[in-house]
Order: structure tokens, then C-alpha cells, then sequence
């Protein structure tokens, strides 16, 4: 039955993906899966850790980002399912992290396939946008929504009815070893991602001052995530209001064209009324 619950939510969160785009980041969807599972906590900690892992990716272009929808679905329900009641929430997160990153690479050639299905529509688009047939244009939306919603339903159900019993297997078997190697990488693999964000982020050598002071804070003067937030909203302040002051002079200072009868006059100088 669970099975059937997650599998229905993956072809909703599907659709949603191509219209609202509410449920499309692991933050949100995993903690899901981890309460029709019964396990919400392992789904927060799983959601958090794939989240900052994921943190950067996104569709720029033609390039289609790996699927983080079905990798965060397939990888947080195995991880749990699999798991036992002594199986520890590192053991978990490290499962399912390592679960994550193949089955979203996997789910994004079919995705892939997909987007190439629904550009076979724009013959029948342009057809029907030619006779003024907004009643049929309207219903463009509906094929590619549920093939969308589909290509996420099909693996999360086959990967949760064949998947689960041969994890757990495959987990039981592992020597501690690899269980060990498994969490770390999954201690490390968001601190990689959410260095990458920042390379991405940060242009600026004075950025890099924000980065070192909350540093500091975190690491020396032990603060918790709400008052360094708070800190760094006040900073933001400063630094955005800074650089507004500094920019109207030279807004000032730049030289205002009017055109007056089709010619351009320079205001600069005086004029007599």
C-alpha cells in the first residue's frame, strides 16, 4: 500500500514540476516519503543532506540537469525501507546518498526522451495556434503534464516493488568498512556542493570577507544557525546601502541627453528662461 501511496505521489509531484513547481526540491519531498513511511526524521536529515548536495544544479539552457525529483523519491524510500529498526540515521543518509546520485542520472535520460516526445507537439500547436483554436491550444497542457508525471510513477514503482528486498540484502552483507566509507562520503558530499554554490556565487573579493566572518562565528565564537542569520541579514543591510551611496555620484555625475525635435541637446550647460 505504501508502495502505491509513493508511486501516486511521484506522478503528482511530476506534473507539479512542469506547472507550480511546489514540491521539486529533496527539502520538501523527502521529509514526504519519510512520513508515509514512518520514519519523518530519517526524511528531514535525508531531504537536508541531499538538498545541499543538489543545492547548485539546475536547467540552464539545453542541458537537463540530472532528475532530483526521482533520485530524492527512489533514494529516500529504499534508505528507509531497507533500513531496521538498529540500523543508525547515519547509516541511512549515507544509503541514501549513494542511492541518489545513479537513479537521478538514470531518470534524466528519460526525461530527456521525454522532452524530445513533446517537441513532436509543435506541428499540432502551430496548426491550431494558425486557426485561432484556443480551445484546442489549451489542451496541449495535458500530454506532456502526464508523460512528465509518468517518467517519475514508472521508476519510483518499479524500483520500490523489486528494489527494497535486494537493498537491504545488499546492505546486510557489506562489511562495517564500507558502511563507515558510506557515511563519510555522505558527510561529504554537501560540503562539496555547497562549496561549488559558493565558486558560483561569490565573484567578488570583498564577498569572500562575509564567508571568513561567518566562519568565524560558526567555528570560534560557537553561535547557532538564527542569531548568524541575523547577523547577516545586518551586514547585507550594510553592504547593499553602501554600494547604493557610492553608486549615486556617479549617477550624478553622468550626463543627461534630452531629445528636443528629433536632435540631442546636452544639459550641462545653462539656459536662459
Amino acid at each position: 500500500m505504501k508502495t502505491i501511496i509513493i508511486t501516486i505521489m511521484a506522478f503528482i509531484f511530476g506534473i507539479d514540476d512542469v506547472s507550480f513547481k511546489l514540491f521539486r526540491r529533496p527539502l520538501l519531498i523527502a521529509p514526504l516519503i519519510g512520513w508515509v513511511l514512518g520514519n519523518v526524521q530519517a526524511g528531514l536529515v535525508i531531504g537536508a543532506t541531499l538538498e545541499i548536495m543538489w543545492m547548485g544544479i539546475g536547467n540552464v539552457g539545453a542541458y537537463m540537469a540530472p532528475d532530483l525529483i526521482t533520485g530524492t523519491i527512489i533514494s529516500t524510500s529504499l534508505a528507509i525501507m531497507s533500513s531496521t529498526p538498529h540500523t543508525s540515521l547515519s547509516t541511512m543518509v549515507a544509503t541514501a546518498v549513494t542511492l541518489a546520485v545513479p537513479t537521478s542520472i538514470l531518470a534524466q535520460q528519460l526525461l530527456v526522451l521525454i522532452e524530445t516526445v513533446n517537441c513532436s507537439l509543435n506541428g499540432w500547436a502551430k496548426h491550431l495556434a494558425d486557426n485561432g483554436d484556443v480551445k484546442g491550444t489549451v489542451w496541449l497542457i495535458y500530454p506532456p503534464a502526464i508523460l512528465t508525471g509518468l517518467a517519475r510513477a514508472v521508476p519510483t514503482l518499479i524500483a520500490l516493488e523489486f528494489g527494497a528486498g535486494a537493498i537491504q540484502q545488499v546492505i546486510k552483507s557489506l562489511p562495517k568498512f564500507v558502511i563507515d566509507g558510506l557515511s563519510t562520503s555522505g558527510s561529504i558530499i554537501p560540503a562539496v556542493g555547497i562549496a561549488l554554490l559558493m565558486m558560483s556565487m561569490i565573484k567578488k573579493f570583498e564577498l569572500w570577507m562575509f564567508l571568513i566572518l561567518g566562519f568565524i562565528l560558526a567555528a570560534y565564537l560557537k553561535l547557532e544557525v538564527l542569531p548568524i542569520t541575523l547577523i547577516a541579514i545586518v551586514f547585507a543591510f550594510l553592504y547593499e546601502a553602501a554600494t547604493r551611496k557610492n553608486m549615486q555620484p556617479i549617477a550624478q555625475a553622468s550626463e543627461t541627453v534630452i531629445k528636443v525635435d528629433g536632435e540631442e541637446e546636452d544639459t550641462e550647460g545653462d539656459y536662459d528662461l
